[in-house]
């Protein structure tokens, strides 16, 4: 490799001071095998001649796909314990001993954690001594081949020993530290740290740092400070292994976008037992590769240390999760094949002790699941299920929800589904005064935006309409059905079912074109018929006032002599609190409520066997006269199966003060075809009773 391009190169006979030579002495850099460029790569005496360098130098290299809880997978030795529980061999751990001096570390510097909650356990050793240089050839080519850049010797054995045992330590400069004293505590707002990469970051009261009594000089979990660096002139070393709060460092990594292989192990949850491990065996080889003399001893400031996992798990659980009734013998071996204790307590319980590098195992099943994976899963026989199917449970409340969804969809409208919880804006524009006070309000809230469960569903689904009608144009009806929260004094909350429709736009026709009337509270009304319909039930309608409603157009909906839900015009205000400009017919059914009135309303009632007529006719009536009066007036006549109003119109033909309503009207008989004669002697006795009660007029 040309080491001035970095490009691949054919090496060609040449001519050097007049001898014809056919190759050339490499460094390490030349042959891609580190950035080490002075000198020449020498190998063993014992290299075999004529054996490829590639094979001679080269390893197997496995890529391992780890999965979040198994952060001992993340080490050379964890992976080493997996593969000896699978082949029934021994895993032989790195040896952690070495000589030390007389001077204990604890006289030399004292470390002080100021928020335990983030950082669990400090472990620190000293060295001194150290001479800085290249690390031996095998411990690069090891490091290479993991895809880390080797450094210097003290660099390298510090992510050596992460890559072996899984823990990140950090070196520093023992001559930086200010006042021999390690801090561990939250950054001051607006505190500034130059790393290791160069960056001067600004941080924040939630980030963790490493400080001295002056300043900090590391970042917690992600990376060093440059001001204590270790640089050619260092002779002492003071070593850390910690312990630091996963969510913490993720949170810190993520906001200053710096993810190192240190904070990838940190932010996954490291036990608190691995720092100490960590922290001998990187004291160990810096003993050894970098002649430095350990003081006596490690610091170790462990606060509240974690007590030992221990799980109680019957034969019969077991059994139970997987399937099969395994021998005592068996589940002993596979759990002490990968580092558990287990005691067997006839004749039903394995007391297991959890290794301290476990941290993703907690309860029995957990411990089923490690015996199934070292016996196999192709060991446990597939059975049949057995045991009788148990009854279903009757849900009339949810059967009735969804006969309501389906009823409305097919009537056309769209379903949506929003979050249960919401703002105090949006309650606020929905609801009066006096209710805003009894919110239920989320204790620790994700966002703004979900800080209270909500009451009703209008808010939601009138925050949905806003975004729909800036996008789209055309009729827009919309319904969501779910569950509302009602505060109740002293108790849990009421949970009720509820579902609120919306409609605005121009009407479409039949075919699905849009035209240019609008819709009105009649298509609102025509949704909640047709579900009411598929219930099984009679709904009335009487005008009421409601609070976000427009008085004179709002109609309280009823079955089974209960009140069931509303219906009407949506307020101006209201709308355009919402951002919305047109006309918006709202409804709302308390499912809860309509429930009795479907129950008591089953029964059984013939098909009719002969054909309907459909007849429409048009009425001029006053002006205040409710539509449902006369509905019901003409549905009291015995031949009408049906009547529905599909008009309202005032001005131009209709008289001052009055106003003309068209009724579609469907007779029908359940012993004979009607005749035309007959169909219009009903509409006779039909007109004149409008006539003589209400004073109707046919239009003409």
């Amino acid at each position: 490799i040309d080491g001035r391009s970095g490009e691949s190169v054919v090496l060609k006979p040449a001519k050097i001071r007049g001898v014809e030579s056919s190759g050339m002495v490499c460094s390490e850099k030349e042959l891609g095998l580190s950035g080490e460029h002075e000198g020449i790569l020498v190998l063993a005496a014992d290299a075999p001649v004529g054996t490829p360098l590639a094979q001679y130098l080269g390893d197997s290299i496995l890529d391992l796909d780890v999965t979040p809880n198994r952060p001992d997978w993340l080490s050379m030795v964890g992976v080493a314990r997996e593969v000896a529980a699978l082949t029934g061999v021994a895993v032989r751990e790195p040896e952690h001993t070495y000589e030390e001096l007389d001077d204990p570390a604890p006289t030399r510097v004292s470390v002080e954690i100021a928020d335990p909650d983030l950082c669990s356990r400090y472990v620190a050793s000293v060295i001194e001594g150290v001479k800085l240089g290249p690390s031996p050839s095998w411990m690069q080519e090891r490091l290479t081949a993991a895809g880390m850049r080797p450094i210097n010797n003290v660099v390298d054995i510090t992510n050596y020993v992460m890559l072996e045992a899984g823990q990140p330590l950090h070196a520093f400069d023992f001559s930086a530290v200010g006042g021999e004293k390690i801090i561990v505590r939250r950054a001051n707002e607006g505190e500034r740290l130059v790393t290791l990469d160069g960056e001067e970051r600004e941080l924040t009261t939630d980030m963790l740092v490493i400080a001295d009594e002056n300043q900090p000089v590391a970042l917690a979990g992600v990376m060093g400070g440059a001001d204590a660096e270790v640089t050619e002139e260092t002779q002492t070393i003071l070593l850390e292994s910690a312990t630091f709060h996963a969510p913490n460092i993720r949170r810190t990594a993520s906001r200053l976008k710096s993810r190192t292989e240190a904070s990838t192990r940190f932010e996954k949850g490291l036990s608190a037992e691995l720092a100490i491990v960590a922290a001998q065996r990187a004291t160990k080889l810096l003993v050894e590769l970098a002649g430095g003399r350990a003081l006596h001893g490690l610091v170790d400031n462990y606060p509240e240390p974690v007590k030992e996992v221990r799980i109680d798990v019957t034969r019969r659980r077991l059994e139970q999760v997987l399937g099969i009734d395994l021998p005592t013998s068996t589940v002993r071996e596979a759990l002490t094949s990968l580092g558990f204790g287990c005691k067997w307590e006839p004749p039903e319980h394995y007391h297991v002790r959890v290794p301290y590098w476990r941290t993703d195992v907690g309860i029995p099943d957990d411990i089923a699941e490690e015996v199934a994976r070292i016996v196999g899963y192709d060991q446990i026989p597939t059975k049949n299920l057995g045991g009788d199917v148990p009854p279903a449970i009757p849900q009339p409340l949810r059967d009735l929800r969804e006969r309501l969804r389906d009823a409305l969809a097919a009537a056309g409208m769209q379903e949506i589904i929003t979050y249960s919880l919401t703002t105090s804006e949006d309650l606020e524009r929905v609801l009066p005064e006096g209710q805003l006070d009894q919110l239920l309000k989320v204790v620790n809230p994700l966002s703004a935006e979900h800080e209270y469960l909500r009451p009703v569903l209008r808010g939601s689904v009138l925050r949905t309409l806003a975004a729909n009608v800036r996008q789209r144009e055309g009729e827009i009806a919309l319904f969501e059905a779910s569950r509302v929260y009602l505060p109740k004094r002293g108790e849990l909350p009421e949970e009720q079912e509820h579902i609120v429709g919306v409609v605005t736009g121009t009407r479409e026709d039949r075919w699905g074109r849009s035209s240019d009337e609008p819709v009105d509270f009649y298509d609102a009304k025509g949704y909640v018929q047709a579900a009411l319909k598929v219930a099984g039930v009679e709904g009335t309608f009487e005008a009421a006032e409601e609070f976000g409603l427009l008085p004179g157009r709002t109609a309280v909906v009823s079955a089974g002599g209960a009140k069931v839900g509303v219906i009407g015009q949506l307020h101006p205000s209201v709308a355009s609190s919402f951002g919305i400009d047109q006309d918006v017919y709202l409804f709302e059914l308390v499912v809860n409520h309509l429930l009795p009135a479907v129950q008591a309303g089953v029964g059984y009632a013939p098909l009719m066997r002969f054909p309907a007529v459909v007849q429409d006719i048009a009425l001029v009536v006053d002006i205040g006269q409710p539509a449902e009066d006369v509905s019901k007036l003409i549905e009291r006549h015995e031949l009408v199966r049906a009547v529905q109003v599909f008009d309202v119109y005032e001005g131009e033909g209709v008289p001052a003060g009055r106003k003309s309503l068209a009724f579609s009207v469907t007779y029908q008989s359940a012993e004979k075809t009607l005749t035309d004669e007959e169909v219009a002697r009903a509409q006779s006795e039909i007109l004149k009773s409008l006539s003589d009660e209400l004073s109707a007029e046919l239009r003409g």
